[in-house]
Parts: C-alpha cells; sequence; structure tokens
C-alpha cells in the first residue's frame, strides 16, 4: 500500500518530462508567435474531461444567452468538455479581468472571452497563456500580440457588417439623410471596428449621409432607451438611428415607437430575432443585421477545444467545426460566416 504514493510521483514525473518535449510546433503560438507553455489544466495533459471557461461580456444578454445555448451544444456533441460558463453582471472590463484571473489560478484548460475592453483584458490573458491555458477569444477581440490570444472567433468580416448596416439604413432613411448611433462604449472593440468601417463605407458610397451624433448606453437597454431619446430632441431633423448592439437595438426602437415615430425615423442595427420580432411586427424596424449567435457559442467551443488537443494550430487556413463543417481560417481568425438579414418574412422561422 506504500508503494501508490511513489508510483505516483513516478507518474507525474514521466508525464512532466514528456509535456517538457513537446515541441513548439505541437503545443502551437501565442498572439505574438511565442512557443505556448506545457498545458497546467487536467483534461490536456490528462486525458480527462477540458475544461473550459467561456465569459461573455455580459451576463443575461439575449445575445450572449445564445451563445451559450450553442455552447452547451458543442460541449455535449464532443463529449470530453466540461463548460464553465460563467460572467460579470455589468459590461466591465476589470470585472472579466477578475474573474479571468481566477479560472487561471483554478488551472482551466481553456478560456473563450467576449472582450469589452481589447487593451485593459490583455494582461490577464496573456497572464493566463502563460500558465498554459489555451487562449481564446470570441464575439470582440483582444489586441492579439499584448494578450498573447491564440484564435479570434469572429462572427462575419467587419466589413460586411459596415455594408450591410450602412445599405440598410440608406434603403430605410434615404442616401443623404441625418443619422445617429447608439453603441455600447468607446473601448468595446468590435463596435469600434464596425463602426470605423461604416464610416469609410458611407464616405464611398452615400457621402451626403451625415452622422450627426454617436451616443452610448453601455450594455444596458434601458439607457441605450434614453441615449436615442436625448438624439431625438437634440438633432429633430434626425431620419435614422443605428443600434450597435443587441440591446442598444431595441432600445433604440422603442424610444422611437415611444415618440410615435414608427416609419418616420429608421431603426437599423444589430440584435437577436426575438428581441426584435415585437418591433417588426409593429413596423418600427423593417430589418434586423446579424448573424446566428448560437453557432457563434457553438464554433467558440469547437475551436478551444480543437487548439488545446492540438488539431487546430498557427498556420491552419481551415477547422473542421462539427455540424459547421470546415470554415476558413484567416491567420489567428476563424470566420463563421456572412451576416443575415432577418425582416417580417423570415424572422419568425428563427427562435434565438
Amino acid at each position: 500500500m506504500k508503494s501508490a504514493p511513489l508510483l505516483g510521483v513516478c507518474l507525474a514525473v514521466s508525464l512532466a518530462a514528456l509535456a517538457g518535449c513537446t515541441s513548439p510546433s505541437e503545443s502551437g503560438s501565442g498572439g505574438s508567435g511565442s512557443p505556448a507553455p506545457a498545458p497546467k489544466g487536467t483534461g490536456a495533459s490528462s486525458g480527462t474531461k477540458l475544461k473550459i471557461g467561456m465569459m461573455p461580456k455580459k451576463k443575461g444578454i439575449p445575445y450572449f444567452n445564445a451563445c451559450q445555448k450553442g455552447a452547451e451544444e458543442a460541449a455535449a456533441e464532443l463529449g470530453d468538455v466540461e463548460l464553465i460558463y460563467d460572467g460579470p453582471i455589468e459590461d466591465k472590463s476589470e470585472a472579466q479581468s477578475q474573474m479571468l484571473d481566477t479560472w487561471t489560478t483554478r488551472h482551466l484548460d481553456a478560456v473563450a472571452v467576449a472582450c469589452n475592453d481589447p487593451d485593459q483584458i490583455s494582461t490577464s490573458l496573456a497572464r493566463a497563456r502563460d500558465e498554459g491555458l489555451t487562449v481564446i477569444t470570441y464575439d470582440a477581440d483582444a489586441t492579439a500580440d499584448a494578450s498573447k490570444r491564440q484564435f479570434f472567433v469572429n462572427q462575419v468580416g467587419t466589413e460586411e457588417i459596415a455594408e450591410a448596416l450602412i445599405d440598410e439604413m440608406a434603403k430605410q432613411a434615404g442616401e443623404a439623410a441625418e443619422v445617429a448611433v447608439v453603441s455600447s462604449s468607446p473601448t468595446a472593440p468590435n463596435q469600434t471596428a464596425w463602426l470605423k468601417a461604416m464610416d469609410a463605407y458611407r464616405a464611398k458610397k452615400y457621402p451626403k449621409m451625415k452622422v450627426v451624433t454617436t451616443e452610448y448606453g453601455e450594455e444596458d437597454q434601458n439607457k441605450s432607451e434614453q441615449a436615442a431619446q436625448n438624439v431625438m430632441k437634440a438633432y429633430p431633423n434626425v431620419k435614422g438611428i443605428w443600434g450597435m448592439t443587441s440591446v442598444a437595438f431595441p432600445g433604440a426602437a422603442g424610444a422611437v415607437q415611444k415618440a410615435g415615430k414608427a416609419g418616420k425615423i429608421a431603426v437599423v442595427g444589430l440584435g437577436t430575432p426575438n428581441a426584435m420580432k415585437k418591433f417588426v411586427a409593429d413596423g418600427v424596424v423593417k430589418s434586423v443585421v446579424l448573424w446566428n449567435p448560437v453557432d457563434l457559442g457553438y464554433l467558440t467551443i469547437q475551436v478551444a477545444h480543437a487548439v488545446a488537443k492540438g488539431d487546430l494550430k498557427e498556420g491552419a487556413t481551415t477547422v473542421k467545426a462539427g455540424r459547421l463543417g470546415e470554415l476558413k481560417v484567416d491567420g489567428q481568425v476563424v470566420l463563421l460566416g456572412k451576416p443575415i438579414i432577418f425582416n417580417k418574412d423570415n424572422i419568425g422561422q428563427f427562435d434565438f
């Protein structure tokens, strides 16, 4: 009976030696191109279930609830994943970093984070990577080199989202309309990138369209509604409002509806079908631009699993993603696909 501890020590030493023999190409690399540390989590090194922590920008938002649904589907399908889904109750990057540091201390095998601030969270992501965790971002990226994240699971190309939003607004409000933006925060990486691409595309294709202001409602629907109300008071000639998040969009639509300006002010944005069906039915919103967030959550866990298992490495051009098939990998970015336009003809077919 006394030989059991000795056997355990020998086994641990043997596993450590094997881990030390892993080449950089077998382990993958971080965003900076540095070799990955040997994994300290249980699943990647011992054959037990992979512990993957998935963090939204904020818990309780329908959009991220849909991502969670897809993540749980992928975890169940893969069979060797223990999914830990948790996040802050406010869209605060500092709260994300604190939770991420706890996950690092617990030595999860992998983390996947939708980042509220690309710079602030990078230190915690890099720390997780240095401790041997697989580090993935999704929905909203971190600063690649500083965070050492390995892959970013991107819902759709930035230019494609920008063009869809601008074209829909031009169609509904007019090519020379005064329009406004309601977004979450100035630091949100995906919205910042989309707005920059929208400015470039608008200047090129609809040079007479004018953005009069950009307001921020955080990830809060009531604050977003108030921001849209402020826009209508300050700019009485505004003909369109973009809602850049799944809470800003219904917030802006609610403000326009309460003001009795449905059909007079176009509301275009990114939102889930379930959150926007009522506004579409009431004629406040004509179209909803998005992708399938269930698929995004599903893909995120597929990618985290593949990287942790060594099946997806730097330099790959495709990744096998379960029911989604083989998807494109562009550098360190895995792309889900093209945006979907939901309207009165098809929105009832979707339940997320």
